[in-house]
């Protein structure tokens, strides 16, 4: 893909897409705890389910991408890293959680599955 006169790769294209994806998917699932607690559940989920279409509209493109160069568990161990780059900023920022060192642990988890899944 070309853009501005620029080759993005296929990598780029699928992280990127995957990257605004989780964006929204994490809001979907979560931001409904901090701005609609005091609503019937029903309303959170209409809610979240509008928020999750944009999540699809980027997801299914990104992995359709993604797949042209990597393969499917390659393809899920990137979506997890970049679920776990998203929500810890959401989390701290957003929902006003503390930073918790189980965090990194689950980093140092997720780059041992992307060893694996990305050796040659």
């Amino acid at each position: 893909m070309t853009v501005f006169g620029l080759h993005i790769s296929v990598i780029w294209q699928t992280v990127t897409l995957l990257a605004l994806s989780n964006v929204f998917m994490t809001f979907a699932w979560y931001a409904h705890l901090k701005n609609l607690s005091d609503k019937p559940w029903w309303i959170a989920a209409l809610v979240s389910w509008g928020i999750a279409l944009f999540e699809y509209l980027l997801q299914v493109p990104a992995n359709r991408i993604g797949n042209s160069e990597l393969d499917l568990g390659q393809l899920k161990i990137l979506q997890e890293v970049i679920t776990l780059a998203v929500f810890v900023p959401f989390v701290v920022f957003y929902m006003n959680q503390p930073m918790k060192l189980d965090y990194l642990w689950a980093a140092l988890c997720i780059l041992g599955a992307v060893y694996f899944v990305f050796r040659a």
